[in-house]
């Protein structure tokens, strides 16, 4: 049974815990999906973990297009939501709107994500007023490296704090079915979580959000450029991908890949005579 926006915020109503994992590709996409994870995002995060970039800004449309049509091919049940890029809605309402539309159109997603509070609210209500749900992203947004001086902890002040509880507020005022909260304290998390009608999902939130969020390259170990506070590895695979890398190197040095039990047979008769013709 496919989740959507109203099984998403029933599990918040009956204290449901709601799970989530990033994906950009139809193979892991059908992984998370067989495992019974609720929710996918394609996380613009891709161009860190895919592409190689220092942070997520130069991800570009095509970029999540491409990743989502990938990931939707594979979740089957999953929900499937999608980050709008830097400057695909910062620059106006058009843009957000038209954006937020390839990537359910193209890209077959059924939502989209934006960073910001209040800055986005019009690009929020217009999004929804176009059908499209939309998922908010507050505290720590990715986008806004730049201003922030690095990723850094948000919400630590009287003030700051404030701000994200009043903006909080304003993007489910302005329609949001969800959001995400990013490296925020915990306590100040479980207090918008109580507040707010719609789920609230945590990545360095703690665990009193509706529901987590993680990048799958950083718990599975993969993505070893940095380690966040909040991340736990629940498996070493990318231990065992060096590993594995290793040993069919070794073999393939040694002959010893591929065995016979590898290889396609041909008859003998066949083969004599090719000798006798070429050798």
């Amino acid at each position: 049974m496919k989740n959507t926006v109203l099984t998403l915020k029933k599990q918040k109503e009956e204290g449901n815990k709601i799970t989530m994992l990033t994906a950009y590709d139809y193979s892991v996409a059908k992984l998370i999906d067989g495992a019974g994870i609720e929710t996918i995002l394609v996380g613009d995060s891709l161009g860190m973990t895919m592409l190689g970039y220092e942070d997520t800004l130069p991800v570009t449309m095509e970029d999540m297009i491409h990743h989502t049509a990938c990931v939707s091919r594979g979740a089957k049940e999953a929900f499937v939501i999608a980050d709008m890029p830097f400057l695909s809605y910062q620059t106006s309402v058009y843009d957000a709107v038209l954006n937020a539309g390839r990537l359910i159109k193209e890209g077959h997603a059924q939502a989209v994500k934006l960073e910001g509070g209040a800055s986005v609210c019009e690009q929020i209500k217009a999004i929804t007023d176009a059908q499209i749900p939309v998922c908010a992203h507050l505290g720590l947004t990715p986008q806004s490296t730049n201003a922030f001086g690095g990723f850094k902890v948000q919400g630590k002040s009287a003030e700051r704090a404030k701000q994200i509880v009043e903006d909080a507020f304003k993007v489910q005022e302005a329609g949001a079915f969800m959001v995400v909260l990013e490296c925020i304290p915990e306590k100040l998390a479980t207090l918008i979580t109580e507040l707010l009608d719609i789920p609230t999902i945590g990545i360095g939130a703690g665990a009193g959000c509706d529901g987590q969020v993680l990048v799958y390259h950083d718990m599975l170990g993969m993505f070893t450029d940095f380690k966040p506070k909040f991340v736990k590895h629940f498996g070493n695979i990318g231990e065992a991908m060096t590993k594995a890398f290793t040993d069919y190197k070794d073999e393939v040095k040694s002959a010893s890949y591929p065995a016979k039990e590898h290889t396609f047979k041909i008859d003998d008769d066949i083969m004599e005579e090719l000798y006798k013709e070429y050798k």
